[in-house]
């Protein structure tokens, strides 16, 4: 299972270092050759996105006593995944500020209406996508505490797999133990009726000693 999460690993760092230099490329590129890369960079982003989901299902998988050290690297791929897509709203602004002059133009010709209208239209743009964002982190924050749950949850489950083993086996030791002193407790009582009875043969057989003796003794005095 941590073979697949390595792969995933080795593969997300090949295509983040990737989208870093293109990003750096975005701010010096011109016309369509910049709307091909930035383009190329949101592709590769939503490629960057699909590997974080299939690494996060690969801990998920991970059994829970070496889940630590994996949850820990994912959560510092996330914050590298949040600063490409930082770097990359940036490089967007920028890039959205010289569309900008090339629809204004540089010769200040252009009416004051429509620089209104597209610094509203790029606030508007902006304020979306920060709401997209604190969306996606509620989420992430959401279901990483789904995750932690489930783990807490699987630990429990253990934790009283265990402990029903253990009263299982106490409980089979107390059946031991019973059928133990049951078995005593029936040798105990023979071997007492066994002492009773050899005592009431003991005091029969001294009764008839002693009649006999007696018996004895009285045929001698009267045969004298």
């Amino acid at each position: 299972m941590s073979s697949e999460f390595e792969s995933y690993e080795q593969d997300f760092a090949v295509l983040t270092a990737d989208i870093t230099g293109r990003i750096a490329k975005v701010p010096k590129l011109v016309g369509d050759e910049k709307k091909q890369m930035v383009a190329n960079v949101e592709k590769q982003l939503e490629e960057a996105r699909e590997l974080l989901e299939q690494m996060e299902l690969e801990v998920r998988e991970i059994p829970p006593q070496s889940r630590g050290m994996y949850s820990n690297r994912m959560r510092s791929y996330k914050q590298e995944m949040g600063k490409l897509e930082a770097d990359f709203k940036r490089s967007r602004i920028a890039y959205s500020d010289e569309v900008r002059n090339e629809l204004l133009g540089d010769d200040g010709n252009s009416s004051e209406n429509q620089l209104i209208k597209l610094r509203e239209e790029r606030a508007h743009l902006l304020d979306n996508t920060e709401r997209l964002e604190r969306s996606s982190r509620r989420l992430e924050a959401g279901y990483q505490i789904a995750v932690e749950t489930e783990q807490i949850g699987q630990e429990m489950l253990e934790n009283l797999s265990h402990d029903r083993e253990k009263i299982q086996r106490a409980r089979e030791r107390l059946r031991e133990t019973d059928a133990n002193l049951g078995k005593s407790s029936r040798i105990l009582t023979g071997m007492l009726r066994r002492i009773i009875q050899n005592r009431i043969l003991i005091v029969v057989l001294a009764v008839i000693i002693i009649f006999t003796t007696m018996m004895a003794i009285y045929f001698s005095v009267r045969g004298r």
